[in-house]
């Protein structure tokens, strides 16, 4: 679901969009007064509204997604709220639309179930889409997630029960933050509500892999290969604090709040990518008031929506000052410490001679697969452990050094003995000169 350059030399589409969608849909391609050259896909689309039985051009375009396009035509035969859609694959192929409409009674069985209201970042905003949902990938307290296919690609639907529509809302306006892309963060495709049962949904890329917990606990991976992880994850984590300013728009830094091995998934090309933002804090800067801090919020009840395991000891504590940027992302180095020696203790060149360990969470071993939080207390705050750094990592001595500062650096103690999340990944960045010998 990542976009890629077209194949071609470049797909010449008709182009046509309101005002205020003119800024999102200029990102599928360089627009010259009615059209747009692709960037990203070798297909044109065109979003039609249906006006006395007529298609009349609603939105046209490139698209972001390399779907499948082979009609060198514009043409449909399926509508919802009097809305159609059609993608092709020769130039200016969208400006015109043949319909051939279906019968009332198969358009209802052929679309029952897969039809979504999506307003679509990047693709098309407040359009109807098809989206066929083929199964269920997990879920979560808030949200279900589901595999579906979008006109021929794979993607994620997140999908909210109206209950928890203040969770789908709060998410949505953390993707969509001005600047808010980057190959680190899950790609959000577009947010919108289920006609029939009015689910709210997110459609995010497919990631193949899953969560980063479910990739280790079937995978091991090479040197090579760990770092790529850690270097993604840490650059994701830098990207997420960092305070951005680009051509006139901001934007601001957001603490995750919940970084942990299930909010973490690997795609295909084994790189890594941060998401579930339903916990994230946004802050205006770093000085300012969090956008939607809520003073009645503590640690106690952050333990509800967060994972208890990768919690720091202040957090655990109660200490925290959640007005206070600096200390949510101080917190979320402390759980990127565990997660680097969580993905790390996979890695196979690590054990050359022995056999790689079965993946374990941080503190697992210790505590078992469930630790309260008067055991993480305990084991975290007043003892000060931490994970034990297996013994044949020493063997490699320079790069297990590193890997030792790395690690401890992140998890201290002291919140303010921290690194910061960019120190972080050039420190992978330093590391991934480094050769196991």
């Amino acid at each position: 679901c990542v976009a890629t350059p077209a194949t071609s030399k470049g797909r010449r589409c008709e182009f046509l969009a309101r005002p205020s969608e003119v800024p999102k849909v200029r990102r599928a391609g360089h627009v010259n007064g009615t059209v747009q050259l692709c960037a990203y896909t070798d297909c044109c689309m065109g979003f039609f509204k249906l006006d006395g039985g007529q298609p009349r051009p609603d939105l046209l375009g490139c698209g972001m997604m390399n779907v499948q396009c082979p009609e060198p035509s514009c043409s449909a035969s399926k509508h919802m709220d009097n809305y159609t859609k059609c993608v092709c694959s020769s130039d200016l192929c969208n400006a015109n639309m043949t319909w051939m409409p279906q019968s009332e009674e198969s358009q209802r069985s052929s679309s029952l179930g897969n039809l979504w209201r999506l307003g679509m970042a990047a693709i098309a905003l407040g359009t109807l889409l098809l989206v066929a949902v083929l199964y269920l990938l997990g879920q979560g307290s808030f949200a279900s997630v589901w595999q579906a296919c979008l006109d021929g690609t794979p993607v994620a639907v997140k999908a909210f029960p109206a209950a928890h529509a203040q969770k789908f809302i709060h998410e949505r306006k953390v993707f969509e933050l001005p600047l808010m892309e980057h190959s680190s963060l899950v790609q959000y495709l577009g947010a919108g509500r289920e006609l029939r049962g009015g689910e709210r949904v997110l459609v995010l890329e497919l990631a193949e892999h899953g969560s980063l917990k479910n990739f280790l606990s079937l995978h091991t991976s090479d040197w090579r290969s760990s770092l790529k992880l850690a270097q993604f994850l840490t650059q994701g984590l830098a990207f997420l604090h960092s305070d951005l300013y680009r051509n006139g728009v901001h934007k601001p830094p957001v603490a995750h709040c919940d970084l942990s091995s299930s909010n973490v998934l690997v795609r295909s090309d084994g790189s890594c990518a941060l998401c579930d933002f339903g916990c994230s804090t946004v802050l205006r800067s770093c000085s300012e008031q969090p956008r939607w801090h809520k003073p009645q919020e503590t640690a106690q009840s952050r333990a509800h929506v967060g994972t208890l395991r990768y919690m720091s000891p202040e957090i655990l504590e109660g200490y925290v000052n959640l007005q206070s940027g600096r200390g949510l992302m101080q917190g979320d180095v402390y759980s990127l410490g565990l997660l680097l020696w969580e993905l790390w203790r996979r890695c196979s060149d690590l054990y050359r001679g022995s056999p790689v360990p079965e993946h374990h969470l941080p503190y697992e071993a210790e505590l078992g697969p469930n630790p309260s939080l008067n055991d993480l207390l305990l084991f975290v705050s007043e003892k000060r452990e931490r994970p034990l750094l297996p013994k044949e990592w020493e063997r490699f001595s320079q790069v297990f050094s590193d890997m030792k500062d790395t690690l401890e650096d992140c998890w201290d103690h002291d919140p303010e003995a921290r690194l910061t999340a960019q120190c972080a990944a050039d420190r992978i960045t330093a590391l991934s000169l480094n050769c196991l010998q």
